[in-house]
């Protein structure tokens, strides 16, 4: 490394390569920085220490994802439903040319899943995300003073609701044998067409389809 600037892509790109060869994280950061001949304090300008380093991997693969998403032209344009199908698949794409590491980083907790820290600072981001589509923005066009409380009362969960969508799509992402990961694809389509349905008060159909794709699933494993 020397000579060679170092960047926080560059330490996570060392850093996942060792875990991924070692199934383990390395003895402590004077070992891993003597290895690969950086600096100590230059890694401290980045991570206090292993544990925040790992966590930053999933946040830092939704910022890209969010980068990617918002550089083309009809983003803003787009209708909420749209980009946040565009962000999903976008993200898990991003999941599945690393996914070796995302099993590593999420080990044996991912039926429970709420329980992972390295999924908090995640939680931030993608809240913060489903904040910037507006997704309720059309349901306040009420004018009886009851249906606007209740549906202020409604949209302060959003967020909450779409982290609890996120972390059911991220477990059968991780569970899924399908090739090239194809129905993990067909959920996040079924799953958030539903989502907005219900915001539109028309789920039963949708509702229904995604049942059908659910049991099917559970049935064939």
């Amino acid at each position: 490394m020397k000579n060679t600037e170092l960047t926080q892509e560059k330490i996570l790109d060392i850093y996942s390569k060792y875990v991924l060869r070692n199934n383990k994280k390395p003895l402590n950061i004077f070992t891993f920085c003597d290895d690969h001949e950086i600096a100590e304090s230059e890694f401290y300008s980045f991570y206090a220490n292993f544990d925040q380093l790992e966590a930053d991997y999933l946040k830092y693969f939704m910022e890209q994802s969010i980068l990617l998403i918002t550089a083309e032209e009809s983003y803003f344009e787009d209708e909420a439903k749209t980009k946040l199908l565009s962000f999903y698949y976008t993200f898990f794409e991003q999941l599945t040319l690393n996914r070796s590491l995302v099993i590593y980083l999420i080990g044996q907790d991912k039926n429970n899943l709420e329980n992972v820290k390295k999924l908090w600072s995640l939680k931030k981001e993608f809240q913060r995300f489903i904040k910037s589509l507006d997704i309720s923005e059309p349901l306040m066009d009420n004018v009886n003073d009851r249906v606007e409380k209740m549906e202020r009362f409604k949209n302060k969960g959003i967020e909450e609701l779409y982290w609890g969508h996120f972390m059911t799509t991220l477990k059968f992402w991780l569970e899924d044998t399908s090739p090239n990961f194809e129905k993990t694809d067909i959920f996040i389509e079924k799953s958030v067409d539903t989502s907005f349905e219900l915001f539109e008060i028309k789920p039963l159909k949708k509702l229904i389809d995604l049942g059908k794709f659910l049991f099917n699933e559970v049935k064939n494993k």
